[in-house]
């Protein structure tokens, strides 16, 4: 088994940042990519930012400039450094994984999601 689990969600006010941590753990054998996904109330889940294993990283246009998305690939661990944060970056956060198992099965995994609210 493989389980995410995020850490670094909360409150903050408009422009302010955060720091959001995804650690991966259980039956690895590499991992392809990492990165986020949200879904605030009411809209689909989106792609945040993600980093593949060659180091390449994508954004959504909302988000390019404000965020920053970084792997520590020791530590089985991807970041999400938010700044600038606005109110309508308000969502559940969710870490996301594309990951070859120990068993050569590759799989998607989810973290459990971490609240993200920008308000004054």
């Amino acid at each position: 088994q493989v389980q995410l689990v995020e850490s670094g969600g909360g409150l903050v006010q408009p422009g302010g940042s955060l720091r959001l941590s995804c650690v991966a753990s259980g039956s690895i054998s590499s991992i392809n990519a990492m990165g986020w996904y949200r879904q605030a109330p009411g809209k689909e889940r989106e792609q945040v930012a993600t980093q593949i294993s060659g180091g390449s990283t994508t954004y959504v246009d909302s988000v390019k400039g404000r965020f920053t998305v970084s792997r520590d690939n020791a530590k089985n661990t991807v970041y999400l450094q938010m700044n600038s944060l606005k109110p309508e970056d308000t969502a559940v956060y969710y870490c996301h994984a594309e990951i070859v198992t120990i068993w050569g099965l590759l799989r998607h995994y989810w973290g459990q999601g971490t609240q993200v609210t920008v308000s004054s």
